[in-house]
């Protein structure tokens, strides 16, 4: 790796979302930084997101458009055509933030395996910012995830851990991410910045796609760390039964200080 100009390989994947790709690759085209490749991946779209890639070929290291078998099918392609020091994944509909800020993030340094940035929802009427833990746990990734658009990977970190699992249709970018941080050890940094903003009509935030999203993970943890599940479990419940009490305690004080005060 060249310590003053690491190469950042931006990979996105796209099938029929024309407006949102073409938005996607702007914020990419815009950055300051000359050290990107961009590659984009299209699942053989046919609402105009090919010619939306067409119109940008000239500007892209790889531009892709064939039937695929899915979304990590369709990053995998994108991770084996890279060549950077490090990936990150900005999928269709989701945007840099600015315009420096993959400048920004290299002047930060990019020390480590995973360099995670904070991430910004938006939809239609609002946006808010999900803010990221310096520390990350079995406990953190056994309720969340990192954000895909504001994590910046290591390229050899695809080789320890593998490419994206195929068989898994929502959540396979959450088991690498925990794979790498609690089975293999990677080593990780976060950083004080938000680096992308991301659409919240994507596919891992639609209501109707949640439950899928807990019988995969489910799946995973029963198979790669059988032993935590049930430890885990019973301290989902204890939490839950502590909330109540909590809950219990302040309306009895509430209560209590209204009838003090007559």
């Amino acid at each position: 790796m060249t310590t003053n100009k690491p190469k950042i390989s931006i990979i996105t994947v796209n099938y029929n979302n024309a407006d949102g790709l073409r938005e996607t690759i702007k914020s990419v085209m815009e950055q300051s930084y000359d050290a990107i490749e961009y590659i984009v991946v299209d699942g053989a779209s046919t609402d105009g997101g090919v010619e939306v890639l067409e119109s940008f070929r000239p500007s892209l290291a790889h531009a892709l458009s064939e039937k695929d078998a899915g979304i990590y099918n369709a990053m995998n392609k994108g991770i084996k055509l890279a060549t950077g020091d490090y990936l990150l994944f900005l999928n269709s509909g989701d945007k840099l933030i600015g315009p420096r800020i993959i400048e920004e993030v290299v002047a930060q340094g990019l020390p480590a395996d995973l360099v995670y940035g904070d991430l910004k929802f938006f939809d239609e009427v609002k946006a808010w910012t999900w803010n990221l833990p310096d520390k990350l746990t079995f406990r953190f990734f056994y309720d969340s995830t990192l954000p895909h658009p504001s994590t910046f990977i290591r390229r050899e970190l695809f080789d320890t851990v593998g490419l994206y699992d195929e068989e898994l249709k929502i959540a396979s970018d959450w088991k690498f991410f925990m794979l790498a941080v609690a089975r293999h050890n990677c080593s990780y940094r976060h950083i004080g910045l938000i680096v992308s903003a991301y659409n919240f009509e994507g596919i891992s935030s639609k209501p109707e796609n949640q439950q899928a999203i807990q019988v995969e993970r489910s799946k995973v943890l029963a198979e790669t760390f059988p032993l935590f599940i049930a430890d885990y479990e019973e301290l989902g419940q204890l939490q839950k039964e502590m909330r109540k009490i909590k809950y219990f305690l302040k309306i009895r004080k509430a209560v209590k200080k209204i009838f003090n005060s007559k």
